[in-house]
């Protein structure tokens, strides 16, 4: 059977989220004091159903790289296998081309691009377009390296989908690096 909730990432509704993970909610509350306060029905009943992790990150004061790190954690989901075989080992997740689980893969050498998304998804924003972009650019054997708060699951599962391999590097507190290349 496959789970159908929803990802955990920065524009799910926080009601959404304590709906079909229900067991976060503690890990939630103990991020902040301030998210004390969904305990409270009426607030849980209004102010959750509107409002996103991103801006809970905001009003708590918590880093939102942090809040989806934490949570994915709590919910077993961080280390999702990804890729084609391959399974996410400490810090890392990358498909079959890793050479090895969850180790540094044959193709990983110096990026030609970088793209640090940090500012961007902080702000709002999400980096997909530009990601997309800087994948279609890269020449056989080149990679392309991504800079985000937290491991962007769903953007690597698009971009393997492209035929891209990934492998993610969150060995970093609040720098996780997700390197591209054009699978031969």
């Amino acid at each position: 059977m496959t789970d159908t909730r929803p990802d955990i990432t920065p524009d799910l509704k926080v009601g959404a989220l304590l709906a079909h993970y229900p067991e976060l909610e503690d890990a939630l509350i103990a991020l902040s004091p301030e998210f004390r306060r969904l305990k409270n029905p009426v607030l849980r009943a209004t102010v959750a159903k509107l409002a996103t992790l991103r801006q809970v990150a905001q009003v708590g004061g918590v880093p939102l790289g942090t809040i989806i790190t934490t949570l994915r954690r709590a919910a077993g989901v961080e280390e999702a296998p990804c890729g084609e075989g391959g399974a996410a080992g400490e810090g890392t997740m990358g498909g079959g081309d890793a050479g090895g689980r969850g180790g540094r893969p044959d193709w990983m050498k110096e990026p030609a691009r970088t793209l640090d998304a940090r500012a961007m998804i902080d702000g709002g924003g999400h980096p997909l377009p530009q990601v997309m972009e800087g994948l279609a650019a890269l020449a056989d054997g080149e990679v392309f390296v991504l800079v985000t708060p937290f491991v962007p699951s769903p953007l690597v599962g698009v971009a393997e989908g492209k035929g891209y391999a990934a492998w993610t590097d969150a060995s970093r507190d609040g720098e996780v690096r997700t390197y591209f290349t054009r699978r031969p």
